[in-house]
């Protein structure tokens, strides 16, 4: 019988260099990530801060800012929601049917990541304004920018759903089939929970496109106050009126949304993968 042999311990000389090419990347990606993120997150706050707490206060209170906050949320959750749905309907369509043209619709689907979203808004316009093609007159309602946000954050979910369902074990399903399970329960106790930490975390960029989404809702809201008047246009008219405190007070708020809400989703996502994990 032979004994095996022991593995060779690595050089100290190597374990250096590898420790020092690892520090290196990550000061290269920390001072990239300060210059890119971090600093204008500190710019933006301390233009926030510029008149005190109270002008931040203020700005953030008014009556005009917290129409616009309603607004802005409502028909973000509600466009988010539907997308939830529909993104999901998509991917599963791109990864698990076949059909001509699959390929372009597949393409296509990546088109509101390359259109500016101002020429966005002046297909929404065309499409739904007075002179409408297909009869439906949106423009100066929320309906209106409901659609613009639809089509500008579909994407996000289909896209971070999409490669999770290409990498589900197939054989799993086929098993949960052969045992007598019908479609539905598939679905929703083998499939879904695979799904959920993928479709969180493409809810909670869509969300957060929407709550911050300015160009392609521009035209076809048309900023009526109350009614389709978005945070994002609020922060313009601020600025356009000299009040760059108050626009930033108002980013900060628009921020600190996006992330509680971007935090939360992933945590409950990485509690699903985590659960997901054990059960297997």
């Amino acid at each position: 019988m032979t004994a095996g042999l022991a593995p060779t311990p690595a050089a100290p000389g190597r374990l250096r260099r590898a420790r020092g090419t690892t520090s290196l990347r990550v000061g290269a990606a920390t001072l990239w990530l300060s210059v890119i993120v971090l600093l204008p997150l500190a710019a933006i706050l301390w233009q926030s801060a510029g008149g005190g707490w109270e002008l931040f206060w203020s700005a953030v209170s008014s009556n005009a800012a917290l129409a616009s906050y309603k607004v802005t949320l409502t028909i973000s959750i509600a466009v988010t929601l539907v997308n939830l749905v529909f993104g999901l309907l998509v991917a599963w369509v791109l990864t698990r049917d076949d059909f001509p043209g699959k390929r372009l619709v597949d393409a296509v689907i990546d088109l509101p990541f390359a259109l500016p979203t101002i020429v966005a808004s002046l297909v929404m316009l065309a499409l739904y304004g007075p002179n409408s093609p297909v009869g439906l007159h949106l423009q100066h309602t929320k309906w209106g920018v409901g659609v613009a946000l639809l089509f500008v954050t579909l994407p996000f979910v289909v896209r971070s759903v999409q490669p999770v369902l290409l990498e589900l074990d197939r054989e799993v399903e086929e098993a949960a089939a052969s045992l007598g399970a019908n479609n539905v329960t598939i679905f929703t106790k083998v499939v879904l929970p695979a799904l959920l930490p993928s479709l969180l975390s493409g809810a909670g960029l869509a969300f957060s496109r929407a709550i911050g989404e300015f160009g392609s809702v521009v035209l076809i809201g048309g900023a009526v106050p109350g009614e389709t008047e978005v945070s994002s246009q609020w922060i313009r008219t601020l600025i356009e009126n000299d009040d760059r405190t108050g626009a930033a007070a108002i980013s900060i708020v628009l921020l600190v949304v996006s992330f509680f809400v971007l935090f939360v989703l992933r945590a409950v996502g990485s509690r699903a993968a985590k659960r997901e994990e054990l059960a297997r």
